[in-house]
């Protein structure tokens, strides 16, 4: 009788369990953010000022630099303070904020000089890169030294410490430069073992977007391709590297073999390696390089360090309202919601629309940062363009590190396209792609089967696609790549066959791009801003940075909190589930479903362009 007891109430006894677990969790969880959101408000009300003596202003970057964060500046300060070093990559700089507080520094008496404190930056594009090194060099032009402390360098850390007055490299630390590299997964050979059927429809010799699905391994035509542009972005880097460090390339990197024998030399010593290549000008340990910086800066008894100042903690708000808007393309352009790493053509198209309706903008810059993407969500974001200059104001792109294919495809509308010598731009092509797992669930014994009134009908991923179909995706793509090429025709003032010739999927860095008439101007957004102020035929002007704010939810999602929270969840309450996998799996799948959701599955995207050094 005990046991038959037992049986019944057991299952409840279990249930209430769960329930007062959840009850817990849940109002635990209320009142953290509770406490969480009195916080933020009492600081967003009362900021409190930066309180420093005259010291070093100190650039310790944490994570990547890209041109717009998907969480605001005072969510991403309290980011920093939760996630620490060890989760950098999850953390997002604003490039805009870093030049402002740049600049700002360069005219305050406080700041006497600059501290490059990079072991925790993690990447950004080239182009990027060089608008900071501009204002580095506007920075010591000024009076006021740069100098740069690390451990190790990065490739991309090195760039920026290129233009420090003075480089520091402890006695057991490296200058890691080793060259640009493209590298992707090859699936044809995987889907073909899944019983995966992949149906691809493209226009562009050079459109090799699709290869990874159709290919195990890089087409001649692609290697081609990729290889010209990686060399001449490799040649500028080390162009650069060389200027600043007033030596030749080849010093600055020599060839492979080169390498080791100046290492033998230096028995295996990557820092006596790099000091004798002129890479750096000082091997020291941290206790000297501090005892250094307290000499220029000054001591400050109570952070026992020299006196400075984080950029976080010295960087000011960007301005809200003025007569030029700024809107940021960012990312994998998309139908649907906006995260990092992706740009929702609606929502941009809703800022651009907002910004064309208001009387006091007198003109926009659209600043892109973007491989392409949906050709459906880019067309939104084009005809909105193409509306706000019907109505007289100019529209001017600004280009960073990427603006190719369907980032391209939204900047035909422009009065005017500025890009950077290192922008990769062009990609003029379209494909489409879609996969069915019929064979994948014959193979275990599961068929689909009905009827329907047209071929075009019978259409799903659990099937074989009718040739009715292929022939109408491929006749669509056709279409489309037509209609790419002619908005850069009448764009740039070229027929259809010039554009064709210079597109086919042809990715261009910024300097062939202007020789090719792609573009209007090399430059950076300095002079994007210029050219606004000119078309706009403005004396006086504000930029306005169109940013949306941020809420607490988008940071707890920015830093994975609620996917950990789950996490927590499912380990307490299902112990023997493998948590990990299932998490991970929904999270990719999350990806794909943002990018793979064109309406007509057409793609104008260059995946080889997502490239940082």
């Amino acid at each position: 009788m005990q046991i038959f007891w037992k049986v019944i109430f057991d299952p409840f006894r279990w249930l209430w369990n769960l329930l007062n677990f959840t009850r817990k969790l849940i109002l635990n969880i209320l009142l953290v953010l509770f406490f969480i959101a009195l916080f933020v408000f009492y600081f967003q009300i009362y900021p409190t000022p930066p309180d420093y003596k005259q010291g070093a202003l100190v650039l310790d970057l944490v994570g990547t630099i890209v041109d717009k964060p998907i969480t605001n500046n005072r969510f991403r300060q309290i980011g920093r303070e939760m996630l620490g070093a060890s989760n950098t990559k999850l953390y997002e700089n604003s490039l805009f904020e870093i030049i402002y507080a740049i600049r700002q520094a360069k005219n305050d008496k406080n700041i006497t000089g600059l501290v490059l404190s990079l072991k925790d930056f993690t990447g950004s594009d080239q182009t990027s890169l060089e608008y900071i090194g501009k204002v580095l060099v506007e920075f010591k032009n000024s009076g006021k030294p740069i100098y740069s402390i690390s451990d190790n360098y990065t490739q991309v850390q090195y760039f920026l410490a290129s233009y420090a007055n003075k480089i520091y490299l402890s006695p057991q630390g490296t200058v890691d430069l080793h060259g640009l590299a493209t590298n992707n997964f090859y699936y044809k050979t995987f889907l073909k073992n899944l019983k995966i059927n992949t149906y691809v429809f493209r226009v562009g010799t050079y459109k090799s977007a699709v290869e990874p699905m159709i290919r195990d391994g890089m087409s001649e035509a692609a290697r081609m391709a990729d290889s010209r542009w990686i060399k001449r972005l490799w040649k500028n880097y080390l162009n650069i590297i060389s200027t600043n460090r007033s030596t030749t390339i080849n010093k600055i990197f020599p060839s492979a073999q080169e390498i080791l024998e100046q290492l033998k030399i230096v028995d295996g010593n990557p820092a006596k390696f790099a000091l004798n290549n002129n890479l750096v000008d000082i091997i020291a340990t941290r206790p000297f390089i501090e005892n250094d910086m307290i000499k220029i800066f000054g001591w400050n008894k109570n952070e026992k360090s020299f006196n400075k100042i984080s950029i976080y903690n010295y960087q000011s708000k960007l301005t809200q309202h003025g007569q030029i808007a700024v809107i940021f393309v960012n990312g994998v352009i998309v139908d649907g919601p906006e995260k990092s790493g992706f740009s929702s053509g609606d929502i941009i198209a809703e800022q651009i629309k907002q910004a064309r309706l208001n009387p006091e903008i007198r003109a926009l810059i659209i600043r892109i940062n973007s491989p392409g993407g949906s050709v459906n969500a880019s067309e939104v974001i084009r005809a909105e363009l193409a509306a706000t200059r019907a109505i007289g104001k100019p529209v001017i792109i600004s280009m960073g590190g990427t603006a190719a294919s369907g980032g391209y495809w939204i900047s035909t509308p422009a009065n005017y396209i500025i890009a950077s010598p290192n922008t990769l731009t062009g990609s003029i092509g379209i494909f489409g792609i879609i996969n069915t797992i019929e064979n994948t669930l014959e193979s275990i014994g599961i068929y689909s089967d009905g009827v329907s009134t047209s071929p075009l009908a019978n259409i799903a991923i659990t099937k074989k696609l009718p040739i009715e179909f292929l022939k109408k995706m491929q006749l669509t793509v056709e279409n489309g790549y037509y209609n790419f090429l002619s908005l850069v025709a009448k764009s740039r003032h070229k027929t259809i066959t010039e554009v064709d010739r210079i597109g086919q999927g042809h990715v261009w860095i910024g300097t062939d791009a202007l020789k090719k008439g792609l573009i209007d101007q090399l430059g950076d957004f300095d002079d994007a801003v210029n050219k606004a102020v000119e078309l706009a035929n403005l004396s006086v002007y504000q930029i306005q940075w169109n940013d949306h704010e941020s809420s607490m939810i988008d940071f707890f999602i920015q830093t994975k909190i609620f996917t950990n929270i789950i996490k927590f969840c499912l380990i307490h309450i299902f112990p023997y589930l493998e948590v990990e996998k299932i998490v991970d799996f929904i999270n990719m799948n999350n990806i794909q479903g943002l990018i793979w959701n064109d309406p007509k599955n057409c793609y104008a995207i260059c995946m080889s362009c997502q490239k940082t050094i």
